[in-house]
């Protein structure tokens, strides 16, 4: 995502303190560190330096003008249209909770610009089996595995530890820790959940850290450290150049593919919804937007020919 290069208002004024009593009751809710920050960092970066120049000293002061002012102001820059969606989004997410706390006079928020419906060119099943078949290291191979056959993210696959698998009857989960650290369990296929009780017991590194996953090597002070982000987001890129899937490869973009792949399948939207962790349903449009013009005839056809 693109930055904006302005300079932060200076930690004063009732702006200031506002964000700071947001910041803070975002925090006591339970939001990631990760989206705390973002929302901090757009409202300091974004919406008070705004104020500042348009001489908007206080929070009762602010008008759906002024925002609509701000949006035209991003767009003049050179930023994406997701770039853009993703600083109103912050702005509005605080503004609400000001309205909520009393702060502002009547409920405001900026015009948030059109979504954008892209096709994303996800990976196909088989597709999946040969970057796994790339992987040199069971680590590696389980790794794809997950991504491809769960559709958690790359955060979650980092906080998976050794006793996260979980076997309840004839039925085998992973337990997975995700946003606002919410733990959902994961349905698993049996054949892989053998396969990650085996990397535990004869190919995990004897570690003190209790991470699923960690690095091939000790690193200074003869430790196996979790493996790292930039890691797995290397490899998997590295992998699909290996498979000569011709395409860029990213973590993610397993998900997409996972989201994709069961909805196809005919998976029911709120059953998909709780695998991937989602807070809501309306998350799952975007998913939508990634079914191919093909997906959509196969479809109207197949109901057609049942209503004949």
């Amino acid at each position: 995502m693109a930055r904006l290069k302005v300079v932060p208002t200076p930690a004063a004024g009732p702006w200031s303190k506002l964000v700071s009593d947001y910041e803070a009751a975002a925090q006591a809710r339970g939001l990631s560190p990760r989206t705390v920050d973002h929302y901090s960092d757009v409202l300091r970066r974004v919406l008070l330096p705004f104020c500042e120049r348009q001489g908007i000293a206080e929070p009762a002061e602010l008008t759906k003008r002024h925002l609509e002012r701000l949006s035209v102001e991003l767009q003049e820059r050179e930023l994406s249209r997701p770039s853009i969606r993703s600083y109103l989004s912050g702005v509005n997410h605080f503004l609400r909770w000001a309205a909520r706390e009393g702060e502002l006079p009547a409920p405001i928020t900026a015009p948030q610009l059109r979504q954008e419906r892209i096709l994303i060119d996800v990976l196909s099943r088989e597709e999946l089996t040969r970057l796994e078949g790339a992987a040199q290291t069971e680590r590696d191979k389980l790794i794809v595995r997950l991504l491809a056959d769960t559709g958690m993210r790359l955060g979650e696959l980092r906080a998976l530890r050794v006793d996260d698998l979980i076997s309840r009857g004839r039925e085998r989960f992973l337990r997975v820790r995700g946003k606002g650290s919410r733990e959902r369990l994961v349905p698993l296929q049996p054949a892989l959940y053998v396969r990650l009780e085996r990397y535990i017991r004869l190919t995990r590194p004897e570690a003190s850290s209790p991470a699923l996953f960690l690095t091939l090597n000790k690193r200074p002070g003869g430790v196996y450290e979790p493996i790292a982000e930039t890691s797995v987001q290397h490899m998997i890129r590295y992998l699909g150049e290996v498979a000569g899937l011709g395409k860029r490869v990213y973590p993610h973009l397993l998900r997409h593919s996972f989201a994709t792949e069961m909805l196809r399948r005919g998976m029911h939207p709120i059953q998909l919804r709780d695998i991937l962790g989602h807070s809501s349903l309306a998350m799952l449009d975007r998913v939508y937007s990634h079914l191919a013009p093909t997906d959509a005839y196969a479809a109207l056809i197949e109901a057609l020919q049942d209503g004949t």
